[in-house]
């Protein structure tokens, strides 16, 4: 059976050069702004570096500007939180799974951990309950926990309850984690919203939206679509409907501003992909944003 990380990994590597990647692996490392660090080596000032780490001794030696590179005293742990309903099993906007744009950006994060000697865990599942698998080092159990959410999600899973999932690590995480969510779509909820604020206080959070097919306009006249959430049907005819793109278009806009206020308000850093291709770009931006945030 093909390696999940793996193909996490080529990917990664198609995506940019030496230069990105250490970009990307410094954005990663800005996140837990409390952890204790020490002095590594230096390495060559790239664009998006933080001005305040160049060593100016060493780059007035050498001519040109040189970063200084920290290692974590202790390991930090990241918790990955996935939605593995039957939502995720839907068609997301740029036409792949929901699921396979989960486990590339689940994989990303975890990988960017491991090369960080940070341990990862998981917590899953649907509205009929929650998975947790516990922190642990190394790549081959990174590949159990995005092995779990390939095989977990699917057409006939429970409902999606992101909501669940998070409910349970309040319940149950003890200490300071960072909590990477990985979800489709949602309206923003009071309920939602108290909980979030109840984690936001312990954790460093980092959210992720996958957006949902776009199911109106003319390309979708031909055929129906079905929600995988309640099977509810559009017909073919109505999705062609300018009156209905319109309404669709309004709902979407409103729904999308109501989450992102109310990821605001809980402090929390919200991206947003639409294909596995953005995946590597909207990490980059969700954690450089989020430091900013910080």
């Amino acid at each position: 059976m093909p390696s999940l990380l793996q193909r996490v990994k080529s990917k990664m590597a198609i995506f940019a050069h030496r230069k990105a990647r250490g970009m990307l692996d410094g954005e990663y490392g800005s996140v837990f702004r409390c952890r204790s660090l020490d002095f590594d080596d230096l390495r060559a000032y790239v664009p998006g570096d933080e001005v305040r780490d160049i060593d100016w001794k060493a780059s007035a030696r050498h001519g040109s500007p040189l970063i200084k590179r920290y290692v974590a005293v202790r390991r930090q742990t990241v918790l990955l939180i996935a939605d593995t309903g039957r939502n995720m099993a839907a068609e997301a906007r740029d036409g792949e799974t929901k699921k396979d744009i989960a486990v590339m950006a689940l994989g990303v994060v975890g990988y960017l951990a491991h090369r960080h000697g940070d341990v990862v865990g998981l917590v899953c599942g649907d509205a009929n309950g929650s998975r947790a698998i516990p922190a642990k080092a190394g790549e081959s159990h990174l590949e159990r926990l995005l092995r779990e959410v390939d095989s977990a999600t699917a057409l006939d899973s429970g409902p999606s309850n992101i909501d669940g999932q998070l409910e349970h690590v309040a319940r149950t995480v003890k200490g300071r984690h960072l909590l990477f969510v990985v979800a489709d779509e949602r309206a923003a909820d009071a309920g939602t919203e108290q909980l979030l604020r109840r984690l936001r206080a312990q954790h460093e959070i980092l959210w992720l939206t996958i957006r949902d097919a776009d199911l109106v306009g003319e390309r979708h006249s031909s055929h129906d679509a079905v929600s995988v959430a309640d099977s509810a049907l559009l017909p073919g005819h109505l999705a062609a409907s300018p009156d209905v793109a319109a309404a669709y278009a309004r709902a979407a806009v409103e729904r999308d501003a109501g989450r992102h206020a109310m990821f605001r308000r809980a402090g929390i850093t919200e991206g947003h992909v639409t294909g596995s291709a953005g995946v590597m770009t909207e990490l980059f931006a969700l954690l450089e944003r989020h430091r900013r945030a910080g």
